[in-house]
């Protein structure tokens, strides 16, 4: 994999926010840059969502290759049509979003680590984000595998994204189901997105489960180069509960010179059920699925005239 490993960047109307992403991309020599920016759900968004991509004209300094929708996708939509139709022109991308910003030489690291694996299967992702409550107990300075993956800069090949258009985050958690893995194996937070997916136009959740059910792995840093700066009013899909509170950044970890064996800490699926969870989700899910077996039910009954 000798190109340029480009990276794609999500904007809608954080100017500030924007700015403060686009100087870290700067400090980290990302030479390719694909920008899908949103459309204005309004009048009142419409001011912001030109001065981003006022912003985004004046990059000098890459290779800025800019598309800007003309009304709003939402940023689920959003994502998932901007990823698609860059992996069908690079074997390997980042993926930004305007609130998210890094250490000096994560773009680097995230590279390599894309290079090394790019022809082992098990693993889905990379990312560069990570978290004190979620990292195993033993991790010091090297990376390692998680059955989660991440949603907050992360890294992939396209052999790793076919699939992500054709099946709704309930179906690959079904499949997932099927292969013998719990929906709430890396957190009940899981299901609960799966159901509100179409809802509130999210796509990480079916990321996420798109890993499990195919077993993928996701390779996380020993500690965070990514830091996310969009707990503000019109944060999309986006709350607290402890997991901004980071600390301070420091440097990208040393590139590994063994990157580590391709198998996941066995401590991460009992970490992420400990902090990653949603009251009652598991109801709502059982309801889901009642829901549907009388559907079946009926849609039987009516074509048998019973």
């Amino acid at each position: 994999m000798s190109e340029a490993i480009p990276v794609i960047l999500f904007a809608y109307a954080r100017p500030i926010h924007l700015a403060r992403v686009l100087a870290c991309l700067r400090e980290n020599m990302v030479p390719l840059i694909y920008v899908f920016a949103d459309g204005a759900k309004d009048a009142t968004d419409r001011i912001a969502v030109n001065e981003s991509r006022a912003l985004l004209h004046a990059v000098d300094w890459a290779e800025l290759r800019l598309v800007t929708r003309s009304a709003n996708m939402g940023l689920g939509a959003n994502v998932l049509d901007g990823v698609s139709k860059i992996s069908e022109q690079h074997e390997a991308f980042i993926v930004w979003e305007d609130d998210l910003v890094c250490a000096p030489s994560t773009y680097f690291w995230l590279c390599e680590a894309l290079r090394y694996y790019s022809m082992d299967e098990r693993v889905m992702s990379i990312t560069g984000w990570t978290h004190p409550r979620v990292t195993p107990a033993g991790v010091t300075t090297e990376p390692y595998f998680d059955g989660r993956a991440e949603c907050w800069v992360w890294g992939t090949w396209a052999r790793s994204w076919r699939g992500m258009e054709g099946e709704t985050a309930l179906v690959k958690m079904a499949l997932a189901a099927a292969g013998g893995l719990k929906p709430d194996a890396y957190g009940s937070d899981l299901p609960a997105m799966a159901y509100d997916e179409k809802r509130k136009n999210i796509w990480a959740v079916r990321w996420l489960y798109h890993h499990m059910q195919h077993g993928g792995l996701c390779l996380r840093p020993p500690w965070s180069m990514v830091d996310h700066i969009g707990e503000d009013a019109i944060a999309t899909n986006c709350s607290d509960s402890g997991w901004m509170k980071q600390l301070s950044l420091c440097d990208a970890p040393q590139v590994p010179s063994v990157w580590p064996k391709v198998e996941e800490n066995p401590q991460c699926a009992r970490l992420w059920r400990k902090v990653a969870s949603s009251p009652g989700v598991m109801q709502r899910i059982k309801a889901y699925w009642r829901q549907l077996l009388v559907r079946w039910l009926n849609y039987y009954n009516r074509l048998n005239g019973i």
